[in-house]
């Protein structure tokens, strides 16, 4: 294949403090949206979508970013990109500043961060057809074209499980499996570092979610990719992440290791999460914890633990102080005054995941 289909990285010394260094961190990041209303438009409010969320990403590492609907999970990945601008807060890639970049500047980094939309059908455009789609990011960064790009366009479609000969074609013509299959050969077109999925798999039969999340894993094998996997399914981010962080009401109440995470969880939250899931096995006996309530509005979110008025192990002072993200050793964090299976903490209630 020519070269010029190829994105090109830059050598730089001192690769070993690069790999040492996370890929992405993000410190403090907040997203509140006003609302507005009156004669003159006034600001009468906010909604707190992301309150103060920080975490890394490592390199070639998959973390997922779990919770209920309406938690922020998405906010949390476009303002990363900048597809929303930020309230407060820094993310740095690779030590760069994203919100202090220009529009230049921007653009050039968009080659080493991209994203995989959640509805296969919503996130391509009808009218273009598949080689123009998976083409465009190329197009777009001057990386090849003509004859290049036909063959880069080609490969990536074999890579992904399709044919050259679906160039021609257009969305309509494909399976929803088949036209998230095209949204990821878009998203490795410019061989990027970082891929933020976000629910890449929630729209699709059980059956293609296996083959999908198989994909993604060769993939990041191949490129040594970095994920940011957003789902609120913990049995896609058991299966495909290597850390965890349970995101509730725009604030992270645990971070840890997939292993740690899912089989000895320290937040209330996080162990109702976990209770919720299937098991496929109907001779398996399993307690539920049910939360009481609804999840509170992030426009008036409550005092103290954003989840105390749903926490069965409450306790006074859980209304009146908010807890800070602590690391409880072997970097597992939670934002709980009182963790599960600790001293002076909580027991819990619910039958968890073998």
């Amino acid at each position: 294949m020519n070269d010029a289909a190829t994105p090109a990285r830059p050598s730089s010394a001192g690769a070993s403090a690069e790999e040492s260094a996370p890929l992405l961190a993000v410190e403090e990041l907040r997203k509140h949206f006003p609302l507005r209303g009156g004669i003159f438009s006034k600001t009468l409010g906010y909604v707190y979508a992301v309150d103060g969320v920080s975490f890394t990403v490592r390199r070639g590492e998959t973390l997922g970013l779990v919770g209920e609907s309406g938690c922020g999970k998405t906010t949390t990945g476009r303002v990363i990109l900048r597809l929303i601008e930020p309230t407060g807060g820094r993310v740095l890639f690779e030590g760069t500043d994203v919100f202090g970049l220009g529009k230049k500047e921007m653009r050039a980094l968009r080659r080493d961060m991209q994203i995989i939309f959640q509805d296969p059908y919503a996130s391509l455009n009808p009218r273009m057809t598949v080689g123009s789609i998976v083409g465009e990011p190329l197009a777009i960064h001057r990386l090849a074209k003509g004859r290049a790009r036909e063959e880069r366009v080609a490969e990536l479609l074999l890579k992904v499980g399709l044919r050259p000969e679906h160039m021609k074609r257009y969305p309509h013509e494909f399976s929803g499996g088949q036209r998230q299959r095209i949204g990821i050969a878009r998203a490795v077109a410019l061989h990027p570092k970082l891929i933020i999925g976000d629910e890449p798999v929630s729209a699709l039969d059980v059956s293609i979610q296996a083959q999908v999340i198989n994909l993604l894993a060769a993939l990041q094998e191949e490129f040594g990719l970095s994920y940011l996997i957003i789902a609120h399914n913990l049995s896609v981010v058991r299966q495909m992440c290597d850390r965890i962080a349970v995101m509730y009401l725009g604030k992270i109440v645990e971070l840890g290791s997939g292993e740690n995470v899912a089989h000895d969880p320290k937040h209330p939250y996080t162990e109702a999460l976990l209770s919720a899931v299937p098991i496929p096995d109907p001779t398996y006996k399993k307690k539920r914890l049910i939360l009481s309530g609804d999840v509170p509005s992030p426009i008036n979110p409550p005092s103290g633990c954003y989840f105390h008025p749903r926490c069965p192990h409450k306790r006074d002072d859980c209304a009146v102080e908010a807890p800070a993200l602590r690391d409880l050793g072997n970097g597992h964090l939670v934002a709980c005054h009182y963790p599960l299976n600790e001293p002076g903490g909580s027991t819990p209630k619910s039958e968890l995941l073998a």
